[in-house]
């Protein structure tokens, strides 16, 4: 009987363990339904951590939407799915609005803020300087953040990918469609100081061609129409460069230079919907660019202040097909032709 009795007192004690360790296994993944054990492609060899991601977007349009889709799938493929959690939110053109979002991801203290165009890169600045913040879209990183002495690198809790492309070349190109113009309009929105920069470039690099130019801003979307029908009228070709409020805008645009015969140069794709080419690079690419720095912070310990802001690594030449028939316009060999919707 004595026997009996220890032999079901071990058993019991063993059951015991055995449910202890079963509810130590479910512990810090209940929240997270992404978070079980049968996860693959964990970063750290099945410790099956979930990382928290902020995106910060400014608003939506083609160009934005792209680069934030990149970064989506090049972290969820290198961490692995059910690795990553992101809280997408989207502040619709309002800077208020970035800030809001930002301060919220700083509460909730996620692992990395991810700012998707100047304004929520600038406001997940002001909102944290020791959570990691990588920016997309973004022009020049020196200009956005009022860095001095720029070496490539931000040396804060910064780093990113740019979205310009080469503007000597996207001058270049106007050459080379219009070899005859006479003015180039540059209109831009003044509230954003990467499309100022832009413009500053197109300027010197039209100088060097002694090509006349005029320079046209609108400060928010409310303005653009009767400034581009402006710039129409004094101008025979518009150059627009990356601008984010100008891109929201595109069905405006397209509405009044292709009645008034004015070509149109664009600094990216989305853009060119309203022109007839542009030199542009991929906002995919260089979203999934930023996605893999991400990984690289998150999971090999990269400090950000030291990654050097990457850029996009192609541009291609494309041109839009219908405008251009429209226009009477014909482009030489070496464009493709704009994907249409």
């Amino acid at each position: 009987m004595k026997l009996g009795k220890k032999i079901i007192s071990v058993l019991t004690a063993a059951a015991m363990v055995t449910a202890l360790a079963a509810c130590g296994n479910g512990d810090g993944g209940s929240s997270n339904s992404g978070s079980s054990a049968s996860n693959t492609g964990s970063p750290s060899g099945g410790d099956n951590k979930v990382y928290h991601v902020g995106i910060c977007q400014l608003l939506e349009h083609e160009a934005l939407d792209s680069a934030t889709k990149g970064f989506q799938d090049a972290l969820t493929e290198k961490l692995g799915e059910g690795n990553v959690e992101f809280d997408l939110q989207n502040a619709q053109g309002e800077s208020t609005n970035c800030s809001t979002i930002c301060n919220g991801f700083v509460t909730n203290n996620v692992d990395l803020i991810m700012a998707n165009a100047t304004g929520a890169l600038q406001a997940a600045v002001s909102a944290t300087n020791s959570i990691p913040v990588l920016g997309t879209s973004i022009t020049d990183y020196a200009t956005a953040l009022n860095l001095s002495g720029w070496e490539g690198h931000t040396g804060t809790n910064v780093s990113g990918t740019s979205d310009i492309a080469p503007i000597d070349q996207q001058e270049d190109m106007i050459l080379e469609i219009l070899p005859d113009v006479k003015t180039v309009g540059i209109a831009y929105c003044s509230s954003e100081p990467n499309s100022s920069y832009q413009a500053e470039l197109m300027k010197k690099a039209l100088e060097e061609d002694n090509i006349a130019y005029k320079e046209y801003t609108a400060s928010d979307s409310n303005e653009i129409q009767s400034v581009i029908t402006t710039a129409c009228d004094e101008c025979d070709a518009l150059y627009v460069p990356t601008d984010n409020t100008m891109a929201s805008s595109v069905e405006t645009i397209k509405n009044v230079v292709v009645p008034a015969g004015v070509p149109l140069f664009a600094g990216e794709a989305g853009l060119c919907e309203a022109g007839i080419a542009t030199l542009s690079i991929s906002y995919y690419d260089i979203g999934k660019l930023t996605g893999e720095m991400a990984y690289d912070i998150l999971v090999n310990g990269k400090d950000a202040g030291t990654m050097d802001i990457q850029t996009a690594p192609n541009v291609t030449k494309l041109y839009n097909k219908e405008i251009c028939e429209a226009l009477n316009i014909t482009v030489p060999e070496g464009y493709e032709e704009l994907a249409s919707e």
